[in-house]
């Protein structure tokens, strides 16, 4: 009788030990299975940054992570960066190039997202704030009352705000209006609005055809620059961080790849683009494109003062612990394994 219920007993420790080693394996295949993402969504506001727009032509990151079988999907956000950074926070993409304002500003308010690289630090271009060709105003001071179309949150949107303080005015003395250049353009040229503040190659749509003229050069104020970035999901980069690691490597081939280029550079991003050739040369003075993703005591301090101004000038709510924002390893480690395999 003991002999019959020890086996009994033995065999139902073994179903049971069967059953949790089934269940074990029914959690551990999917995890296995998740070891890499089916797809890799990359966001840029339109019509792209440059790395962006190389990226897109010839297929670099698609090429890059194919052989995983890992889809790149490239996103362009017509509603500025703060689109797509709030994109960016919520999971719906994974890495984003974008202005600093609004990488500031998700940052400040605590998002999971890590500021891993460097978009461009550009020094020469800028936003430029054009007016139709006939109108009276001469300069920023006669913008007091008017109506100004921008695009709130952006990189021109805090240009705009500095350029009203040299003049003593902030943005509370113009009447803004939140538009893209896809409306603002047209409403300009009907006489709706007085003037419209965009970067210098969009600008140039209408100032090359006399269309429009400059008010405001931003490349005249270099102390305005402050560069551009590329950011990545936190939970994203936390859980596959080779993948983070390699996004970059192509990013610094890109930039590398540009300098080396500089014709087929211009002209890609000219017809992706559509830009004027004039604005684009004049942006990137001698070929010279400022797109390494290296993350510099001088890009960080800029972001920095930039952050103040924003703070000042009430376009950011909260502050920013770089020391959580910034990762530079994964950076770090793109550079050591391009340099070993030169």
């Amino acid at each position: 009788m003991t002999i019959s219920n020890n086996g009994v007993l033995r065999r139902t420790l073994i179903k049971t030990i069967a059953a949790a080693l089934l269940g074990l394996t029914s959690f551990a295949l999917p995890a296995i299975a998740q070891e890499k993402p089916d797809v890799i969504r990359i966001g840029s506001t339109a019509p792209g940054h440059l790395k962006f727009i190389l990226a897109q032509h010839d297929g670099w990151l698609e090429k890059e992570f194919a052989k995983d079988g890992i889809k790149v999907e490239l996103v362009s956000f017509t509603g500025g960066g703060s689109e797509a950074t709030t994109a960016l926070a919520t999971g719906a993409i994974e890495v984003t190039y974008t202005g600093n304002n609004p990488a500031l500003r998700v940052a400040a308010s605590g998002a999971d997202v890590k500021l891993i690289g460097i978009s461009s630090f550009v020094k020469t271009g800028g936003s430029a704030i054009i007016v139709p060709t006939n109108s009276p105003l001469k300069t920023v001071a006669d913008l007091k009352g008017k109506k100004v179309a921008y695009l709130a949150g952006t990189v021109r949107h805090s240009n705009f705000s500095k350029a009203l303080k040299a003049a003593g005015l902030k943005t509370d003395d113009v009447e803004s209006l939140n538009l893209p250049f896809e409306a603002s353009g047209p409403a300009l040229l009907r006489g709706d609005i007085d003037a419209i503040v965009e970067t210098d190659s969009t600008a140039a749509k209408l100032v090359d055809t006399g269309q429009a003229r400059i008010l405001l050069d931003g490349s005249e104020h270099p102390e305005w620059a402050v560069p551009n970035v590329i950011s990545v999901n936190g939970a994203f980069a936390e859980k596959y961080p080779d993948l983070v690691k390699r996004l970059l490597k192509v990013d610094i081939q890109i930039s590398r790849w540009a300098d080396a280029h500089p014709e087929d550079t211009i002209k890609i991003f000219v017809d992706e683009t559509k830009s004027s050739e004039k604005s684009v040369r004049k942006t990137y003075k001698d070929g010279v494109f400022y797109q390494d993703p290296k993350i510099t005591d001088e890009a960080l301090n800029s972001l920095k003062e930039e952050e103040k101004f924003m703070a000042e000038a009430k376009l950011l709510k909260g502050t920013i612990d770089y020391s959580k924002w910034v990762d530079t390893s994964y950076l770090d480690a793109a550079y050591k394994q391009l340099d070993a395999n030169q």
